[in-house]
């Protein structure tokens, strides 16, 4: 299952980077943990803004071929995936979340080394790991987070209409106490 990863996350994945980092007993801050994070934040936007930029590029070149297109009648997700892959392909991003996440973790060494707010004693592919593991972990919890937070806003003690500033609050809330709970903010 390949999950997007949406901007509203990039700053809860780059926070459970630095954490992770920060704890895993091998790497230095030289600058504290508020440049590491902005560090990793920037690199994740930078990927959601390449993934926006190849559905875009998808849509468009969908668009100019309508015609085509229907007389074809290809199932339009699948299409949608097959041209995708292509652009993709061109453009330098990986649809695979295995390469992605390593692709991430790379550029995310990277930046912090080009920026000098680390030091380490280990292998880069050490730090790499630790990287490429908080992003998955972060990943693989996000149904059952997104699941609780959906539980405990049914539960609540009065109705709140969703879409309302008020839900978007409330969801808000509950959503960080419960990456609070995980150990991940």
């Amino acid at each position: 299952k390949r999950m997007r990863i949406r901007s509203t996350h990039a700053p809860y994945i780059a926070n459970k980077i630095t954490l992770d980092l920060l704890n895993c007993g091998f790497v230095e801050m030289k600058k504290g943990i508020e440049p590491i994070k902005a560090a990793c934040l920037k690199v994740i936007d930078e990927d959601i803004e390449l993934e926006y930029s190849v559905d875009e590029k998808v849509r468009k070149l969908l668009e100019q071929n309508e015609e085509e297109i229907e007389f074809l009648s290809p199932d339009r997700k699948q299409l949608f995936w097959m041209v995708k892959r292509k652009v993709a392909a061109e453009t330098g991003f990986f649809l695979e979340q295995e390469e992605r996440f390593s692709s991430i973790a790379h550029k995310i060494l990277d930046e912090i080394w080009n920026e000098d707010l680390a030091d380490y004693t280990v292998t880069e592919t050490r730090i790499k790991t630790v990287i490429v593991k908080a992003i998955l972990d972060f990943v693989k919890s996000q149904d059952s987070i997104e699941d609780s937070v959906k539980e405990k806003v049914r539960n609540y003690k009065r109705t709140i209409v969703e879409g309302s500033e008020e839900y978007d609050i409330v969801v808000q809330k509950l959503y960080e106490d419960e990456l609070t709970k995980r150990g991940m903010l």
